[in-house]
């Protein structure tokens, strides 16, 4: 009888929820990132944050500055480490110029979204985005709000 593979879990390593709150989100580019050795394995054990993250362009390259990913205790021993040193995103040049074409406007800006598993490779999602006002986040929280109290009344009509 042949063994079944477990199912595998979700690829998503990290999420940067304060992304969405702080921007519009108008454009999404996948980026490979180049890391050490102890950041894979920490980023296996969930050991990461995106929540100040942003893409840096400068001299024709892509950094993503702000993730802290903390080092495996087994780890911290035989390197030294800088949990939140810049980390070079690796993007087609056409990609950088279009990065680099929009972040120059005026209210635009470069995050990153998530770190994610795609096959054995840690693949980072830029988000080009435009900042909210605080009048914009509270208009997002009370449509939000609305549509979960829509959800609710379907919920209970349909009982």
């Amino acid at each position: 009888m042949a063994k079944k593979k477990p199912k595998p879990g979700s690829n998503t390593i990290a999420l940067n929820k304060k992304a969405r709150h702080d921007y519009f989100i108008e454009d999404e580019i996948e980026a490979g990132i180049a890391l050490q050795g102890w950041e894979v394995k920490s980023l296996r054990a969930g050991k990461v944050q995106l929540t100040d993250t942003y893409v840096l362009i400068q001299n024709g390259e892509a950094w993503l500055l702000g993730a802290h990913i903390t080092p495996l205790p087994t780890v911290s021993t035989h390197f030294v480490v800088d949990p939140t040193r810049t980390r070079k995103l690796l993007l087609h040049n056409r990609e950088i110029a279009r990065l680099f074409a929009a972040t120059s406007q005026k209210g635009y800006s470069c995050v990153c979204t998530a770190l994610y598993w795609k096959k054995h490779l840690v693949k980072c999602k830029i988000a080009l985005g435009k900042g909210k006002a605080k009048q914009d986040k509270r208009e997002t929280e009370k449509q939000k709000d609305w549509d979960r109290e829509k959800q609710r009344v379907l919920r209970h009509t349909n009982r």
